[in-house]
Order: structure tokens, then C-alpha cells, then sequence
């Protein structure tokens, strides 16, 4: 019987686990399956060592430094002396996992990286970890796919999980009435983050680009994203004294029916890409984090669409530029210009276009499985 351990540290990646496992248990159901995840890994039929509670900090802290190394240590000596998998699945979460890789090497245990560290955007030196590390990478951008070839690395290029994973567009007139929405009103929907840091460096700005848009414009309608994996009492505590309508746990369907958006940076650009809903992105933290991100970037481009298709398409307001008046401008703009919306429109319909339509989830398991076999 094969057994494997797989590692996530955030909700997306989970979600991510839970196909790829699922999957798997289909080409082998006697497969056995422990890691560190959340409910989806748990569905899929894993045994969780631990949640993802200890995983998904965001900051430079000490505290959140020292329980990462602590659960590195704990996970890699159960995996290395009570476990004993046949091959462990790092996803995303590079840092923490590359660490645990390191932990692995030379213990005769198979290491992949799904999703791996996005080397090509910062932090490019982690590509010699990886190779010394893992034992094969799969990726889910067309243009990682050489770059690791370059360094001898054995890739496989699987497709974005999103493509075939993103529901469909939502019924608007359905959800409008579900939310107590008006048809009648255009739709500006806020996606703040789904990090507590994230949320008390954005938080405010957003809610005060918000109010000022609702008051030049009464006929808009204001919504606020609250992510599933947020505790409320975090949420409520950034996100706070607003008349604005929350909605938890329907990302997608907000996305997909919204008018535009105002997102924090992130996977969610690429989910509303894909819907081709108007968008601007906002993102700012720490200066000494920004100060160190200038340092180590390898691109300029934040957004995954401006990546992806390596065009300006949607507007980026970093750090200095994340202001209320640059918010609401560019909101304005793709609210009643009618040639910036059709441009930005025309230009997202070229980053699925860019990708596969590769599953990527099956590619991914059965590339293992025929790991595990060989």
C-alpha cells in the first residue's frame, strides 16, 4: 500500500489538495493519505497530522517564526520517523515547505512541489533549493516550465487549477435577490484579504475609498468580500463601523456578478480574470517588508493578470499609490468610462487565452501515481 503526506498552508491550497487527492484515491483507493490541511484534504479521505491554524500567520513576527520552525521540526521527524511515506506533496507554501524538503533529502522519500514558489516574480535564488530538494516540480504557468528546465530540473507542466476549477458565473439576478441586492444599482464588491495583516493594513483605506464613492455616487452598491478562512472577531475588528453589506464565503459568485472590484493583490485577481469583471488592486504593508520585496523582486508587475499576459492591463495602486483618491479614480473610470471598461474587458479575455486547459488537478495526480510506480 502507498502512503503519502501532503503539506498546504493556506485555505486555496487546500482546496487544491482535496482535488488532487480525491483524484488519487480514485486511481488507487488503497492509497493512504496524511497531511497538514483543512476540511477539503480532510473530505478527500486524509488523516490530518494538524489544520492549517498554525500555517496561515502573515507577518514578520518572532512569535509566528518560532511556531513555524516548531512545526517544521514536528512534522519532518513524523514523517521521517513515524509516517514513512512513500512521497510527500509540498503545495505552494514555499518557504515552510522547501524548509521541510530540505529536512527530507536523503532519506530516500519522492519530494514534489505543485505549485510551487513563484521564483520567477522574487526570491529567484529558491530555484537552487528546489533543485537540490525536490524531485519534481509541476507547475502551473506555461512560461515556469522552461525556466526549470534550464536549471536541470524535472517539471511537468499541469495547467491552472482555476481553469477547470472556477465555477461558473453566477446567476446575477438570483444572487442579487439572495443578498438583498438591487438590480436596478451597479455592483462595487471589496475583496480586502484573507490575512488578518492584510486586512490592518488595507482595511480602512478600502472602507473610506468606499464611502467616498457611495456618497459622489448614491446609485452604487457597496459589498465587502469576508473570507471563509477569517475568523469573524478578526474580520469585525478591521472591518468595522460600515453600513456596507458582508458576504462570507461566496467569492467567486461576488466576483463573477460584480460591476468592478477593488482587490487586495493575490490568486483572486486571477479568479475575476477569468469572470472578465473590471478590477483595480490595491495592496500595502509594512515599509520595511516593501523596502525588502523592492530588493528581492525579479518583476514590477504584482498582479497576476498584469503578469500572465506581461501587459498593464489592470491597475496597480502599491504602497505610496494606495490612496483613496488613486481607489476611487480608477474605480470611476471603469464604472462610467465606457473605453476603459471595454479595453480592461478585451485585455482579461487574453489571460485565459495564456493558459492551459489542462485539469490541472488530474495532471497533477496521476504524474504521482506514476511516480509511485515507477
Amino acid at each position: 500500500m502507498k502512503k503519502i503526506f501532503v503539506i498546504t498552508g493556506e485555505y486555496s491550497g487546500d482546496i487544491h489538495a482535496g482535488r488532487v487527492v480525491q483524484i488519487l484515491k480514485e486511481i488507487n483507493p488503497e492509497m493512504e493519505v496524511q497531511g497538514i490541511g483543512g476540511e477539503n484534504l480532510k473530505n478527500a479521505g486524509a488523516l490530518l497530522f494538524c489544520d492549517h491554524s498554525k500555517m496561515s500567520a502573515f507577518g514578520f513576527s518572532l512569535n509566528i517564526a518560532l511556531e513555524h520552525l516548531k512545526l517544521e521540526k514536528e512534522v519532518s521527524e513524523y514523517i521521517l520517523d513515524e509516517y514513512k511515506p512513500d512521497l510527500v506533496l509540498l503545495i505552494d507554501y514555499g518557504t515552510f515547505n522547501l524548509r521541510v524538503a530540505k529536512r527530507l533529502k536523503g532519506h530516500g522519500i519522492k519530494v514534489v512541489h505543485y505549485i510551487p514558489p513563484q521564483v520567477w516574480a522574487s526570491r529567484k535564488w529558491r530555484i537552487k533549493e528546489i533543485k537540490k530538494y525536490v524531485d519534481k516540480v509541476l507547475c502551473i504557468f506555461p512560461f515556469e516550465v522552461e525556466l526549470y528546465k534550464q536549471y536541470g530540473i524535472d517539471v511537468t507542466y499541469c495547467g491552472h487549477p482555476l481553469v477547470k476549477q472556477l465555477p461558473q458565473k453566477a446567476d446575477r439576478g438570483t444572487f442579487f435577490a439572495e443578498h438583498g441586492l438591487d438590480q436596478s444599482k451597479k455592483l462595487v464588491s471589496i475583496f480586502p484579504g484573507s490575512r488578518p495583516l492584510e486586512l490592518k493594513f488595507f482595511g480602512k483605506t478600502f472602507l473610506s475609498a468606499a464611502k467616498r464613492l457611495q456618497k459622489m455616487h448614491p446609485e452604487l452598491q457597496i459589498c465587502i468580500s469576508h473570507a471563509p478562512n477569517l475568523n469573524d472577531k478578526i474580520f469585525d475588528k478591521y472591518i468595522k463601523n460600515t453600513d456596507f453589506k458582508t458576504i462570507k464565503g461566496e467569492n467567486q459568485a461576488l466576483l463573477s456578478v460584480s460591476d468592478s472590484l477593488i482587490l487586495a493583490s493575490g490568486t483572486v485577481a486571477l479568479e475575476a480574470a477569468l469572470y472578465k469583471t473590471p478590477m483595480i488592486i490595491g495592496y500595502k504593508g509594512p515599509w520595511i517588508l516593501y523596502l525588502i520585496y523592492l530588493l528581492v523582486r525579479c518583476i514590477k508587475k504584482v498582479s497576476l493578470p498584469n503578469i500572465i499576459t506581461g501587459e498593464d492591463i489592470v491597475p496597480e495602486l502599491i504602497q505610496n499609490k494606495f490612496n483613496v483618491d488613486n481607489i476611487c479614480y480608477e474605480t470611476e473610470k471603469l464604472l462610467y468610462d465606457k473605453d476603459s471598461r471595454d479595453r480592461m474587458i478585451e485585455g482579461l479575455e487574453k489571460v485565459k487565452n495564456k493558459l492551459s486547459d489542462k485539469y490541472s488537478a488530474r495532471v497533477a495526480a496521476e504524474t504521482i501515481s506514476d511516480l509511485l510506480n515507477s
